[in-house]
């Protein structure tokens, strides 16, 4: 299945959720909510910084991991970006293709 990073930021609201409910419930609910949607968490992280929360996540596809995202987001009150982690393979098949792909850059 492919992996996923997430990462979050809590809006004002959200924090105060999180301070009145504490991180281990915020923890389960995002498991549940993947797990519902047939992946599997593999790790998530309460962090400092620009983002609050960050982890990785097995999908079954991308649908999946948009559907997650739509549901965090519709809330309000975490931001979420959920990114693609390509493993070497996909790569190795991207840089094959690249050789043979042209390209104009623009104004040239």
């Amino acid at each position: 299945m492919p992996h996923y990073l997430i990462q979050g930021s809590y809006t004002a609201d959200g924090t105060k959720g999180l301070i009145a409910e504490g991180g281990s419930s915020r923890i389960e609910e995002a498991s549940g909510l993947i797990s519902a949607l047939g992946g599997t968490v593999e790790s998530l992280y309460f962090i400092w910084g620009s983002d609050d929360i960050v982890g990785v996540a097995e999908m079954p596809d991308d649908s999946s991991a948009a559907a997650a995202s739509l549901a965090v987001s519709a809330s309000g009150k975490v931001q979420i970006r959920i990114t693609p982690l390509l493993p070497v393979e996909a790569v190795d098949g991207a840089a094959e293709k690249a050789r043979s792909a042209t390209y104009r850059p623009p104004g040239s």
